[in-house]
């Protein structure tokens, strides 16, 4: 049986989850979990890296432990946008800013002031917002950062664990073009880009494709954990793709939603779509495994009913989710709209109390209890996952007959049941554990244990079960869409 060691970064969790494959189907087991918390130091958001990898260390013990120390590869993926730089010596010079510190405001707004929108769209592709690295660094800039001055390399957080890892310094595409430093015609960095901010780009590594052999971890990190060489493989390092690798699609021009704490929407593609139309909509461009390119829109998902839940905790009221989705469900139906990517919901806050602020600011009725929140939030998300699928299909010209639903939130019934709803299509929820299941996959590929992302797909059918969701209550849902957009654009 072939054993593949996945470790899965979220923005609030981290997984390390083996996948044992016996040639027909995959079974996962979760070998180790942990919390992943950002620290606030002196008015800064930092994620603690060095806690996450000795995690990842606490990973690969666990798994000798419990008798699998016969596993043929690990991967890593993670969240986008965020890095930590090195010194000349190959020294960590300090701890990554998580992309909801406050040091990029106003970021985006100067850095397009020095170089026109469009030319920056033109090059990268990406969709504009203020956490892309390509704004960090300008901030870095702006404030005569000393650690910038003085750093050598810059690696993306799983290109960071992988060289932690194996000493290899090298930048995994996926993750590469979450940057807004990608150029998408000259298949590199943009180095045009940064000179014009003034961020020299020496400190750049190589781009390698997902699938590619990295190496294998260092003699002194097997002495510690008593294991043997184990080749490290650059997965599709930006967790979206390599959950998009999972998409259980048995046909062509399928819509996916990678639904987190961040909700993805989009399609895969052939090639990088960079016109008026995208870059009026403001989608992005990711590169994927085999030549695959996502064209797809960064949603602000989870987080926000994540971050009313932590509210509600502090308070000491109940936030168990099966609860919290019954008193959604017996709540009134399009009480209040939001928009889940206003900038108000964007750091760490009294949720509720920014809900409410929306709300009074839109001059809207504002939700009384738990469950109206809950409601109020779930029925955005699935009128703004309908709006962003219109958008798709005006760009691509393709009709879309159905959305995959793949991550944490499939699991969530009522956020599917509505999404349903919403586009007026079916939603077929599942699997999952889809980023470490493509993860997995993509080490498979590697390795030649698998010929093809088609045929990967098709082993995913055989291995997770899936459900799906019709659309009913159509007249309903058509009234509150029309509402919806009216709404959100008087909110900006």
């Amino acid at each position: 049986m072939l054993k593949l060691l996945a470790f899965d970064y979220g923005a609030s969790s981290g997984r390390a989850i083996l996948g044992k494959y016996d040639g027909e189907t995959l079974q996962l087991e979760e070998i180790h979990r942990f919390t992943n918390v950002p620290v606030m130091v002196d008015g800064t958001l930092y994620w603690d890296i060095l806690r996450l990898f000795h995690e990842m260390k606490q990973g690969i013990h666990q798994c000798k432990k419990i008798g699998h120390e016969d596993f043929s590869g690990i991967g890593v993926d993670t969240w986008g946008v965020d890095f930590g730089l090195l010194g000349p010596s190959g020294e960590l010079l300090g701890n990554p800013v998580h992309y909801r510190d406050k040091r990029t405001d106003g970021m985006l707004e100067k850095a397009c002031g020095l170089i026109p929108k469009r030319e920056i769209y033109r090059q990268t592709g990406t969709q504009f917002m203020q956490i892309n690295t390509l704004y960090q660094l300008l901030s870095m800039k702006s404030a005569n950062s000393r650690i910038l001055d003085n750093a050598a390399t810059l690696l993306l957080i799983p290109d960071l664990f992988n060289y932690f890892l194996t000493g290899e310094k090298t930048s995994e595409l996926s993750i590469a073009t979450t940057t807004q430093m990608f150029d998408w015609s000259k298949k590199g960095w943009t180095m045009d880009l940064l000179d014009k901010l003034g961020v020299s780009g020496t400190f750049l590594t190589p781009i390698i494709d997902p699938g590619s052999i990295i190496g294998s971890i260092r003699p002194e990190l097997c002495s510690e954990l008593e294991i043997g060489s184990v080749p490290v493989i650059a997965v599709a390092g930006h967790d979206t793709e390599s959950a998009m690798m999972a998409v259980p699609a048995d046909h062509e021009g399928f819509a996916y939603l990678s639904c987190g704490t961040w909700s993805l929407l989009g399609m895969e593609r052939n090639r990088p779509v960079i016109n008026d139309a995208s870059y009026a909509l403001d989608f992005t461009n990711e590169g994927g495994f085999g030549g695959t390119v996502s064209l797809h829109k960064n949603i602000m998902g989870l987080w926000i009913y994540q971050e009313c839940r932590r509210t509600w905790n502090k308070e000491g009221r109940s936030t168990d989710y099966k609860q919290l989705e019954i008193q959604a469900m017996g709540a009134k139906a399009f009480t209040a709209f939001i928009d889940p990517d206003d900038p108000i919901f964007l750091a760490p806050a009294n949720m509720p109390a920014r809900i409410v602020e929306y709300c009074i600011r839109t001059k809207q009725e504002i939700p009384k209890s738990t469950g109206a929140f809950v409601r109020c939030i779930l029925e955005s998300l699935a009128l703004k996952y309908r709006l962003t699928l219109e958008e798709l299909e005006s760009i691509t010209g393709d009709g879309i007959p159905v959305l995959h639903i793949v991550g944490g939130g499939s699991k969530d019934e009522l956020l599917c049941r509505f999404t349903a709803n919403a586009i007026g299509r079916p939603v077929i929820a599942g699997p999952v554990e889809a980023t470490a299941i493509g993860n997995i996959l993509c080490q498979m590929l590697a390795l030649h244990e698998l010929g093809s992302l088609n045929e990967a797909r098709s082993m995913i059918r055989r291995s997770f079960p899936t459900k799906e969701y019709l659309p009913v209550d159509r007249a309903m849902w058509e009234d509150a869409f029309e509402r919806y957009k009216r709404i959100i654009q008087g909110g900006k």
